[in-house]
């Protein structure tokens, strides 16, 4: 028998321990259309956790939600060059508008389009030339608008909720009557993702600006948040573009200014999408499944019934409803706690085990010797799977938000330890190539921060090792240097890593 719930550890094969992760805590499948998954209940209710506290946090700065098409006309990525060129390759094109029955009794596209369209692989175009009807006067700014929304960008090499064919996400469009109102919206947005990154999913980030040749196509300036996952390999967890007047000149998003000139609008863009949940999983997860932070989990606390008679069915069924609207009735991350009775007539282990895999945060055991000794037996996701605690029953419902919030700030400083664990300075490429030659997996490589000029011949430098620059930290103590490639002077170090 293994000692571990998942087969192969992460040690062993990390690849394979995250699609298992995927598989045990039953978050998605592969579908039958190639490179698409699909999200299974629990893996979406951890989606709409993510939605419904990203959505509160765009509304509280101002922005508003709409739905735009999902289909967008060929021509209009053709209006801004470094666009269609950045996507081009990615593009699922609609080119028939309806099928009929040939000859041998099977569908054949008919009715060619006038004009192909393309399905959605993001939304500037379609937004701009809606903003550009709706944006007149300096009184129409700032424009702030968000969508929720599927995306589809061809992907042959699938990898569940990290590289996916379609996957879903949010965008924000904004439009701005001065460049600097545009620069502080997209470092607003980019600071909303690093807020939530670490104080909802417990994952540390380095924010920064991309290099030249990461940055969103037509951007002129892209800015992102970076995790390291437990492989030591980045995660780009969410994007901020200043894309300053690339966009709104392409589709002509003019507006009379106070002067009554026409001027042009400056933007910007900015998303998140369903890889979060696979950075959550590479960031928490371990050998025995999903480890879920309280403040994203679908179910924060599960009760777990114990009986063998009807008679002590009552009981302990009364007792778990007791307990489950006291706990409703507490409040944790501003919000009632949630929690899930588990009378489901199934082994006792099998079901603990399958919450254990699902990553519930606390599982408290409930039968006629905790009843009759006043106690429940409280497990938590992020300790042993056989670490019992017993906690006076009259006390749990007021004690849980204080242990939430124990595992929550728990699981962020683990995280954050181990980034510390694996972060180097390096003054050399010859150090770089020295870091980054022993290999991938657990236990190797990780962030290297780096003088390094934002330069073609840095990448090439780099490529052998599938090592790139993800960003210049906008934080912490740094000192200019002199690039390690190319001798030129820099203001200070960058982030190196192997990436997802």
């Amino acid at each position: 028998m293994p000692d571990t719930a998942i087969s192969p550890t992460r040690a062993q094969d990390y690849p394979e321990w995250y699609q298992q992760v995927v598989r045990a805590a039953d978050l998605a499948e592969q579908s039958p259309v190639r490179g698409c998954m699909v999200i299974k209940p629990h893996g979406y209710a951890i989606w709409e956790r993510m939605q419904t506290i990203l959505d509160r946090m765009f509304k509280e700065t101002g922005h508003q939600n709409a739905y735009f098409p999902l289909f967008i006309p060929l021509s209009y990525l053709e209006q801004e060059a470094k666009h269609v060129e950045g996507f081009a390759k990615e593009c699922a094109v609609v080119t028939h508008h309806r099928l009929e029955l040939g000859p041998d009794g099977k569908l054949i596209p008919t009715g060619k389009l006038e004009e192909p369209l393309v399905v959605r692989p993001t939304s500037e175009t379609i937004i701009g030339a809606m903003y550009a009807k709706w944006i007149q006067s300096w009184r129409d700014l700032p424009m702030l608008i968000n969508q929720w929304a599927n995306v589809v960008r061809w992907e042959m090499r699938p990898r569940l909720f990290l590289r996916t064919a379609e996957f879903l996400w949010q965008e924000g469009h904004t439009a701005h009557a001065t460049s600097a109102e545009a620069v502080e919206e997209t470092l607003r947005m980019l600071e909303v993702y690093a807020t939530f990154a670490e104080r909802d999913l417990a994952m540390p980030v380095v924010k920064g600006p991309k290099p030249a040749a990461e940055r969103f196509p037509g951007a002129v300036d892209t800015y992102s948040i970076e995790a390291m996952m437990q492989d030591g390999k980045a995660l780009q967890a969410g994007t901020s573009h200043f894309l300053g007047q690339n966009f709104a000149k392409a589709q002509s998003i003019k507006f009379a200014s106070t002067s009554g000139a026409e001027e042009f609008c400056w933007t910007t863009s900015w998303g998140v999408s369903t890889r979060l949940i696979g950075a959550v999983i590479m960031t928490h997860a371990d050998d025995d499944g999903l480890a879920l932070p309280p403040r994203i989990a679908p179910a924060q606390v599960v009760l777990l019934p114990i009986h063998r008679t009807d008679e002590e069915k009552a009981l302990v069924m009364e007792a778990c409803r007791k307990l489950q609207a006291e706990l409703g009735a507490a409040r944790f991350g501003d919000e009632p706690i949630r929690v899930k009775v588990d009378a489901r007539e199934m082994r006792g282990g099998d079901k603990v085990w399958q919450h254990i895999k699902q990553g519930v945060p606390i599982r408290v055991e409930i039968g006629p010797r905790d009843l009759a000794s006043g106690a429940v037996s409280m497990t938590r996701r992020d300790r042993g799977p056989k670490e019992r605690v017993a906690v006076p029953l009259a006390e749990f419902a007021t004690r849980a938000p204080a242990i939430l919030e124990e595992i929550q700030r728990g699981m962020f400083e683990r995280a954050e330890a181990f980034r510390a664990e694996r972060t180097v300075r390096l003054g050399s490429a010859a150090e770089v190539h020295e870091f980054f030659g022993a290999g991938e997996g657990v236990g190797r490589g990780g962030f290297a921060h780096v003088h390094v000029a934002d330069d073609p011949a840095v990448a090439a430098a780099f490529d052998p090792l599938k090592v790139t620059v993800r960003c210049i930290p906008m934080e912490g103590d740094d000192e200019p240097g002199t690039c390690v490639v190319t001798g030129k002077p820099v203001p200070r170090r960058s982030v190196l890593a192997r990436s997802y």
